[in-house]
């Protein structure tokens, strides 16, 4: 129970700011119709009630069973079988994740189907299977962090000029959804289950990060490959612009329980299947541990349900409504800094990024705070969004004129930051972008779009999850620097700390 009242308090610590933006901007500068206000606040119950058990069930059975696949891994100690596990655990796990579930429907509504909600789902989810092998292969085999980071990115640019520059922005996106609540914990807890093949426990620790960056790359390059393929130059000609509900209060969140049940379903059941392939070949569990794992995926399908209930009856709408009326003012000075503070709030309290600083105090004794990384990623994640506010409002401004300086200043910091931090600075840019990102921002992004664009296109907005997830990686490693720099001037002022990350980068 004491678990579960964690979970509750985190939650709502994560969706009372948003709750609280809302409502001041509806009493002060934007009113909202009743019946949307009404259904938000309706909604917002239900992502605490649902994120709340979505969460205590990942702890009991998806970290879990993600850890045990990763020391059964380590265990057999064959690379072939990393590779295949690799690639099935990385394929059903990304198609189970919320994120991805909410962007995949977001992408299908506003093209119309011309991408469509299957197809994006199995691409991405391909795409970070494959590349949960990379990132397997770089633990096991020791590659450089960086090299590999700079080998993907030069890919990402070569594909990015190759695919429709529509299908860009919708990349990025889906590489920072696909990183959520659900996938990251189990991609974490196979990263350091892989790593601990290793007898060196510094560069077993240093190679725990890392695996949720390259895992996400996987989305870029999966979609980027789909825009490839498809030809579909023009998604806005097929736009389809969001309505917002119409049929009262209550019926929309039993209008999307009625169809989420079933499709949840559908995504978890591949998740059950590999647990009851591992029992019976591995695991072997009991008894009450038995029982503690299916009680954590049934606990984790239930708590997605009324989730993504919550989202699209209550909280779409709302983000939308509010994005189009923000956009409406003489000034679009509001629409940036009501961005920012979307983005600062929303950020200190996303699930993954929990998971994340857990592990960064864990592994480094305490020396990197989780505060401090968190002052990191709020200053981060807020100017990503203010800034993916000011590309839609500023003619001309295109994503890439964004990303690509973004991405070379990610990738060439990475030669200067020790080693722990390269690491923790890319899976930062993944767990940056969970439930709140993929849902209100994403809305109030499309609101502020379909306004400024004067025709209702929104498809302007996809790209700033893209930005979420890119902006962290800048900050974490600028805060890398700067321990870095404090760590040296304590040893020269004859201060030795006892967990210095200053040392054992012999990736160098």
């Amino acid at each position: 129970m004491s678990v579960l009242m964690s979970k509750l308090k985190e939650v709502l610590i994560s969706v009372i700011p948003i709750t609280a933006i809302v409502l001041i901007l509806h009493f002060a500068v934007t009113p909202i119709p009743s019946d949307s206000l009404a259904r938000f606040l309706i909604g917002a119950v239900f992502i605490t009630i649902g994120l709340t058990i979505f969460l205590f069930g990942v702890d009991l059975g998806i970290t879990s069973l993600g850890n045990h696949i990763g020391i059964t891994l380590s265990k057999a100690n064959k690379v072939w079988l990393i590779i295949i596990a690799g690639l099935v655990l990385g394929f059903f796990i990304s198609l189970a994740e919320p994120d991805l579930e909410i962007l995949s429907r977001k992408v299908a509504e506003v093209t119309n189907g011309v991408i469509a909600y299957t197809e994006l789902l199995i691409v991405v989810s391909a795409g970070i299977g494959v590349m949960i092998i990379a990132g397997f292969l770089r633990i096991v085999y020791n590659f450089s962090i960086r090299i590999v980071f700079f080998t993907i990115y030069g890919l990402i640019l070569l594909m990015s000029i190759l695919s429709p520059q529509a299908f860009l922005p919708i990349s990025f996106d889906a590489s920072g959804a696909t990183t959520g609540a659900l996938t990251v914990p189990f991609v974490m807890a196979l990263a350091l289950g892989v790593s601990n093949m290793k007898k060196d426990s510094v560069a077993s620790e240093d190679d725990s990060f890392g695996l949720v960056g390259i895992a996400s790359t996987g989305a870029i390059l999966g979609v980027l490959l789909l825009g490839v393929v498809s030809g579909q130059s023009d998604l806005s000609s097929a736009l389809n612009p969001h309505t917002p509900h119409s049929d009262g209060i209550i019926a929309p969140f039993f209008s999307e329980i009625s169809v989420l049940w079933y499709e949840t379903l559908i995504a978890i059941l591949p998740l059950v299947a590999v647990f009851v392939f591992f029992q019976i070949v591995a695991f072997k569990f009991r008894g009450r541990q038995l029982r503690r794992m299916i009680k954590g995926l049934l606990y984790t399908y239930l708590g997605l349900v009324i989730f993504l209930a919550g989202t699209g009856a209550g909280f779409m709408d709302v983000g939308a409504i509010v994005g189009q009326k923000i956009a409406q003012l003489d000034s679009k000075v509001p629409a940036v800094l009501i961005g920012f503070a979307i983005g600062f709030v929303t950020i200190l309290a996303e699930p993954a990024v929990h998971v994340l600083t857990d592990q960064i105090e864990e592994v480094t004794s305490g020396f990197v705070k989780k505060r401090i990384v968190y002052g990191a990623l709020t200053l981060g994640v807020g100017g990503a969004v203010a800034l993916s506010i000011i590309r839609i409002v500023v003619p001309g401004m295109q994503l890439w004129h964004i990303l690509l300086p973004g991405y070379l200043l990610s990738v060439g910091m990475s030669f200067f930051v020790q080693k722990l931090f390269v690491g923790i600075a890319f899976d930062s840019g993944g767990v940056a972008s969970g439930p709140m990102t993929a849902t209100f921002i994403l809305a109030f992004s499309q609101g502020v779009a379909g306004t400024a664009s004067g025709d209702g296109d929104v498809t302007n907005a996809f790209g700033m999850i893209a930005l979420v997830a890119m902006t962290p990686i800048i900050t974490v490693q600028i805060l890398g620097i700067i321990v870095q720099l404090a760590t040296r001037r304590q040893k020269a002022a004859g201060k030795h700390p006892e967990n210095s990350t200053d040392g054992g980068d012999t990736d160098a």
